[in-house]
């Protein structure tokens, strides 16, 4: 079962939170190539496939890795969390709304080609045969009108939901419009509650994009300028397009996890192909966790911060036999959560210790 991975590689996902370092960190790094990251990838996309982890819908980023001394070969890109431009590496993460879980991810974006990743990472869904993807999720900056014209003419035609870019005569032509063109719709938030809103919607032909699209404009959100989201789907309700959208703040939750958790921001090279191996290793972590969540019920949406401080950051003796492997984990509050999770994968064989049984037990000292 897919919720057993995460017990196999245990210590694999602890030692994840600090990146490798010093020798190990040479050993390995002159012989991983972006191809044999990208294998690992659609390996682990079609894993997350074939155990429906995956729904409809994909959000995507940018996230800016900083690279600390001197790399010409290196370009500047904006961080948003430093408010300036930085000596860096520009990488992108995809990732599932419903599940948290990270699809994907590349270290080799260059500015050159950087409006270029939404084509690229629909190909590399599309890899894998199983195309259940309908949904893209992105902001304004991500690609060019260009670029969504190719997406709506794609095979099995893919649904975008973005951001458009906001000019003063646009600002005023929906400062013009009278009260009653806008109409109210109330949202559900993450939180459970709901939000009341005043949206207008409009059907209009966009410059670039080609052909006609539909817009919505959000009033009543807390900012000076109307939020205008644009979209190929003429059909979904203006309450699911908000709400689509407004889970896109879930990858840069994510992204910001990766920076802090995983410490993606002190990768110690300044070779794309080393640090883009760093971020592959990191999305498999993630996912670990996602899927341990998954296991613990009250725990679904925990941070991996948060699971790692309340179930994996714990002493255990451990014990060795010829058939059996026991860890006895230290008493700790949310032990028998964890305990209770682990139930059905007592005593599972793993077959990269010699089929030797595996056990988690509680220990009778703290």
């Amino acid at each position: 079962m897919i919720s057993g991975v995460w017990i196999s590689a245990w210590v694999y996902s602890r030692c994840l939170t600090v990146l490798p370092k010093a020798s190990w960190f040479s050993s390995y790094s002159h012989r991983v190539t972006r191809a044999m990251n990208l294998s690992f990838l659609k390996s682990l996309h079609r894993l997350w496939q074939e155990h429906q982890l995956l729904g409809d819908s994909a959000n995507i980023d940018f996230v800016t890795i900083p690279y600390w001394r001197q790399a010409e070969e290196l370009e500047n890109n904006w961080s948003a969390t430093r408010n300036k431009a930085l000596t860096s590496i520009l990488a992108v993460l995809a990732q599932d709304p419903d599940t948290g879980i990270i699809t994907y991810g590349d270290t080799n974006i260059r500015h050159s080609h950087k409006q270029q990743v939404v084509l690229e990472f629909l190909d590399f869904y599309r890899a894998n045969g199983q195309d259940n993807l309908k949904y893209l999720v992105f902001d304004s900056q991500f690609t060019t009108y260009e670029n969504l014209r190719q997406l709506d003419e794609s095979p099995n035609q893919v649904k975008f939901i973005t951001i458009r870019r906001r000019g003063k005569p646009i600002v005023d032509e929906l400062n013009a419009l009278p009260t009653a063109s806008w109409k109210k719709v109330r949202v559900p938030c993450a939180d459970g509650q709901t939000r009341l809103l005043q949206v207008h919607e409009q059907i209009f032909h966009l410059s670039g994009y080609g052909k006609e699209i539909r817009q919505v404009a959000i009033n009543g959100h807390g900012k000076i300028k109307p939020a205008l989201i644009i979209t190929n789907d003429f059909e979904i309700s203006v309450k699911m397009i908000i709400r689509k959208y407004g889970r896109r703040w879930l990858v840069e939750q994510e992204i910001s996890e990766q920076t802090h958790f995983f410490h993606l921001n002190r990768v110690s090279s300044e070779m794309v192909i080393k640090v883009d191996f760093d971020l592959t290793m990191s999305i498999l972590a993630h996912n670990l966790y996602r899927l341990l969540a998954r296991d613990l019920p009250g725990f679904e949406v925990s941070t991996s911060t948060s699971l790692f401080n309340k179930f994996i950051c714990n002493s255990a003796q451990v014990q060795i036999d010829s058939q059996t492997i026991t860890v006895l984990m230290k008493k700790k509050r949310n032990l028998p959560a964890l305990l209770n999770a682990l139930e059905p994968f007592q005593n599972l064989p793993l077959s990269w210790m010699q089929n030797q049984k595996f056990r988690l037990l509680a220990d009778s000292t703290s």
